[in-house]
């Protein structure tokens, strides 16, 4: 059972940055679509960007240009590069893997209800 543990959350001030990572308990994960998902008091939880076996990433629109998501398979680490925040994006943070083999971005879904691994989230705030 893959085990997921985030850190690298905190406060700034809008317009700055902040990188999570995710460090997974086994190698097998770099075959799993893997995500950052989000969510805020009394909001569903939204996938913020996701990477699949072969590397490729996607996005959603509010993040797009702003966020990076990468992996380090060698060391079974998951990154979220996270520039120019806004207070809009101030949620808690999961990082997330399907548990299914996922080679490209069509093949991971943006339900968080077919994300079998979650870490315990971090925290981000941003603040004007």
């Amino acid at each position: 059972q893959v085990q997921l543990v985030e850190s690298g959350g905190g406060s700034v001030q809008a317009g700055g940055s902040l990188t999570l990572s995710c460090a997974a308990s086994e190698d097998t994960y770099s075959r799993y679509c893997m995500a950052w998902f989000r969510q805020a008091p009394g909001k569903e939880r939204e996938r913020v960007a996701v990477i699949s076996g072969d590397g490729g990433t996607t996005y959603a629109d509010s993040v797009k240009d702003r966020f990076t998501i990468s992996k380090d398979n060698a060391k079974n680490q998951l990154f979220l590069q996270m520039d120019d925040l806004k207070p809009e994006d101030s949620a808690m943070y999961y990082c997330a893997a399907e548990g299914t083999v996922g080679w490209f971005p069509r093949d991971c879904s943006s339900d968080p209800r077919e994300y079998i691994y979650w870490g315990q989230g971090t925290q981000v705030t941003a603040s004007s």
